[in-house]
């Protein structure tokens, strides 16, 4: 899998873009706020409707857009899969509403595929890219939402059966928590919703249980690679279905269950739990159980990484993940994604950086960021493309 063709207009810094990507390895050199994690980021936008940087679409729009009668924003990109051309293009538009004469407020998001339209669910999983970013040291310093987000793209990627339970979970969960905050939901009402919340819970745990078991040896791997197998990394994945109201026995079993995980039997203890904490949740007025409050672990050498590590751990511990979610995409799709790395050897010794230019080299495309060219082996740059990338212009770096 691998990028032919980016055509950007009015996203971010770019007003127009028309770039050809005809090589394997593409080196992006120039300062920063220039634009070379703008192209990233389109990159990884179109292939998961998701910004990993914006927290709201309308924010990728040029500044200079909102002088057009009807600002807009464009993005398309064209790439091959299995020997087939395709193409993906979100178009993002501030309109005025029906009547009125002031600014835009109005906000419509188009995606096709191939020219069709299609709903952004279905758009997950036909591009399949990894993107590092400094900023994702919070996967391992930030907060269990971080990390929850981070393992639904992931797996949205690779199975869009996933992405759907995920979408109906996250709905039923807010028709649940709107009955809980009424304060009068009747014990028949509750009891619809907790069928519906346990049974698609029970299936996003099942696949975040083997996501993060699958991480755990493919990451671990890496990090064993990036650390001259110096520091052994291991990842679990936190369930707080065990902070439910239960007995110490049934904990046990739940852990074990846990531990061997299968959807009827998770299904059964999601109940069970929130049976248990039905009490606190009415009192509340929201739902405390359930995937939606669940967390990942990073432990180094046996030490909480979240709480105890280093920024050099944490930060490295966060690319050892993304090099093993490049490692699950290929084992699930058998194809390697494309590899998108924003100044990533800029923090890294000389045998980190020479792992990640090694795992560089495995993927079928990368795209790479930087702002000086010493951090790259010549060898390196003499097998890669390399771009000067300025005020949201890009053109061919001849170093000859």
């Amino acid at each position: 899998m691998y990028l032919t063709h980016i055509s950007l207009t009015n996203f971010r810094n770019y007003t127009r873009l028309e770039l050809d990507l005809p090589a394997r390895i593409h080196v992006l050199l120039g300062d920063n706020a220039q634009g070379k994690t703008n192209l990233l980021e389109a990159i990884c936008y179109l292939s998961t409707t998701k910004s990993p940087l914006a927290s709201a679409d309308r924010q990728l729009i040029n500044w200079s857009a909102y002088e057009e009668v009807i600002p807009y924003a464009r993005a398309k990109v064209a790439y091959i899969r299995r020997g087939e051309e395709h193409t993906i293009e979100t178009i993002l538009v501030l309109e005025r509403e029906n009547g009125t004469s002031g600014p835009p407020t109005r906000f419509r998001r188009q995606i096709q595929v191939d020219g069709l339209p299609h709903r952004a669910i279905d758009v997950v999983g036909r591009l399949h890219t990894v993107l590092f970013m400094p900023q994702d040291i919070t996967l391992v310093a930030g907060s269990p939402g971080d990390r929850r987000r981070y393992l639904d793209i992931t797996l949205c990627q690779v199975d869009p059966v996933y992405c759907r339970n995920l979408s109906r979970y996250n709905r039923v969960l807010a028709q649940r928590n709107a009955l809980l905050r009424e304060g009068r939901a009747a014990e028949d009402q509750l009891a619809y919703w907790d069928e519906q919340l346990t049974h698609l819970g029970g299936l996003i745990l099942e696949r975040r249980l083997w996501a993060t078991a699958q991480l755990d040896i493919k990451a671990r791997t890496a990090h064993e690679r990036l650390t001259g197998a110096q520091e052994r990394l291991d990842i679990t994945y936190e369930s707080n279905l065990v902070e439910a109201p239960i007995k110490e026995a049934e904990r046990r079993l739940l852990q074990e269950a846990l531990a061997q995980p299968q959807v009827e039997g998770l299904v059964e203890w999601f109940q069970r739990a929130l049976k248990a904490a039905r009490p606190e949740e009415r009192r509340r007025g929201i739902t405390l159980i359930g995937p939606h409050r669940d967390d990942i672990r990073f432990h180094i050498d046996g030490v909480d990484a979240i709480v105890y590590g280093s920024r050099g751990q944490q930060r490295t511990v966060a690319l050892a993940l993304k090099l093993g979610e490049m490692a699950l995409m290929h084992q699930e799709t058998g194809e390697m994604p494309v590899l998108l790395l924003d100044d990533v050897l800029s923090e890294l010794d000389e045998r980190r950086s020479r792992h990640v230019l090694e795992a560089a080299l495995a993927a079928e495309q990368v795209l790479m960021t930087t702002t000086d060219l010493k951090d790259y082996r010549p060898e390196f740059i003499a097998r890669a493309m390399t771009w000067r990338v300025v005020a949201g212009r890009i053109e061919p770096l001849d170093l000859g």
